[in-house]
C-alpha cells in the first residue's frame, strides 16, 4: 500500500477540512498519531478505516476541537481549529441523548444552547426528525426507542444545528445489522440532500466502501495516512445491487488484503 505523499490528497474538490502534520503524544509518551496530513473535500463522506488502536477516533476528536493536538494545525474551511465550533457537529457512538427530554427537545438541543427561540429551534428539529425518519415519535423519551431510534435522534441533532461538518464516531455500530444497512442508504440520502462534509469513523471494511467517496486507510499507532482509496462505485443500481456488484466486492477484498497483516 502507498505511503507517499502524493496519496494523502483525497480530491481535486474544494477542501472544508485539512490536517497538516498532526502529532498526537498522550501523557506517558504514547504517541497516537505521527505527523498525519489529509484534506477532506466539501460535500462529500471521507470514512477512516484502519485496525483497533490505529487513532481514528483520536483524529476525529482533535478535528472537533475536543482534544488538543501536539504538533500540526488542522483548519475548517480555513480557520484554524482551537476548540469546538459551531461549523462542526459531532456524531456520538453511544447516542449522547439527555434521557430525561422527549424526542423533540433532544433533536433541538444544540438550538437550544446557541439561543434560538423555542418555535423556531422546534421547527428546525421536527424538520430533520422526519428527515431520519422519526416524524410521529417527537414526544417520546430515548428509553422508549429502540438503539437505532436513538442513533436517528443524534443524528437529527447534528443535522438540525446547521453545520458544515459532521463528525460520526462509529454511529451505527451499535445496532443490528438489518437495522445499519437501513442506516447506510438512509446516509447517502443525507448526503445528498444536504451538501455536508462528513468524516465517519468505521471499523467495517463493507461499510466504508458502501457509504463513502473516499476512504483514508490508516496505519497502526503511531498513526499516519497510508493510502487514499475512491470506491467510485455505480450508485445508481440498488442497495442490493451494489453489495453484489464485483466493483464494491473487489474494493472490499483489496482494501481486506492491505490491513490483514496488521490484525492481530
Amino acid at each position: 500500500m502507498s505511503t507517499t505523499a502524493e496519496a494523502v490528497s483525497t480530491a481535486t474538490s474544494p477542501i472544508a477540512v485539512e490536517v497538516e502534520q498532526v502529532s498526537k503524544i498522550y501523557p506517558g509518551g504514547v504517541e497516537a498519531l505521527h505527523d498525519m496530513t489529509i484534506q477532506f473535500p466539501k460535500g462529500q463522506l471521507t470514512s477512516l478505516l484502519g485496525p483497533s488502536g490505529c487513532g481514528k477516533t483520536t483524529l476525529l476528536k482533535i478535528i472537533a476541537g475536543l482534544l488538543p493536538l501536539t504538533t500540526g494545525r488542522v483548519t475548517v474551511n480555513g480557520v484554524e481549529v482551537t476548540g469546538p465550533g459551531e461549523e462542526r457537529a459531532f456524531v456520538f457512538q453511544d447516542f449522547a441523548l439527555m434521557p430525561w427530554a422527549s424526542v423533540l427537545r433532544n433533536a433541538a438541543f444544540g438550538l437550544e444552547l446557541r439561543g434560538v427561540p423555542k418555535s423556531e429551534r422546534n421547527a428546525i428539529a421536527e424538520k430533520y426528525i422526519e428527515a431520519v425518519g422519526l416524524k410521529g415519535y417527537e414526544n417520546l423519551y430515548p428509553h422508549e426507542l429502540s438503539g437505532g431510534m436513538r442513533q436517528r435522534v443524534g443524528l437529527a441533532r447534528a443535522l438540525a444545528v446547521d453545520a458544515d461538518v459532521l463528525l460520526m464516531d462509529e454511529p451505527f455500530s451499535a445496532v443490528d445489522e438489518q437495522t445499519r444497512r437501513k442506516f447506510q442508504e438512509d446516509l447517502l440520502d443525507v448526503i445528498k440532500e444536504e451538501g455536508k462534509t462528513f468524516i465517519f469513523v468505521t471499523h467495517s471494511i463493507e461499510e466504508a466502501v458502501y457509504v463513502s467517496h473516499s476512504i483514508a486507510l490508516l496505519l497502526p499507532r503511531p498513526s499516519r495516512v497510508s493510502e487514499i482509496i475512491r470506491p467510485d462505485i455505480d450508485r445508481s443500481i440498488s442497495p442490493d445491487a451494489i453489495r453484489r456488484d464485483p466493483v464494491y466486492l473487489d474494493i472490499v477484498e483489496r482494501i481486506w488484503q492491505g490491513l490483514r497483516s496488521y490484525v492481530e
